[in-house]
């Protein structure tokens, strides 16, 4: 069963270019290891600056395959080096009904 998550990146300053531009290629590389399927994710930014993206694993060995998977692992140390991680929760639009973000294209 595919398991869905929502994922919060907050660019490090300075970094918001590099960040999307990483980010574009981040559901083609973890396809191309198996672990995400065909579906497409969405994606917005926050009123901070944040970029909240939706997609979904394969399953949840999927996700434990992630952190084992080089390919994956090397992708994750250069979203470090250009944002930190957040949870939604972090998020003032989290607190709203219905929680508006500004779309973004990741084509």
């Amino acid at each position: 069963m595919s398991v869905m998550v929502i994922a919060c990146y907050r660019p490090k300053p300075g970094k918001d270019a590099e960040l999307l531009a990483l980010m574009k290629t981040h559901l083609p590389t973890l396809r191309a290891e198996g672990l995400v399927g065909e579906g497409p994710a969405l994606c917005g930014r926050a009123g901070d600056g944040t970029f909240v993206e939706v997609f979904a694993w394969k399953s949840q060995e999927a996700i434990d395959a992630a952190h084992e998977n080089p390919a994956v692992q090397e992708m994750w140390g250069a979203y470090a080096e250009v944002c930190d991680y957040v949870t939604i929760g972090d998020l003032a639009e989290a607190k709203q009904m219905f929680s508006p973000f500004t779309p973004v294209d990741l084509s």
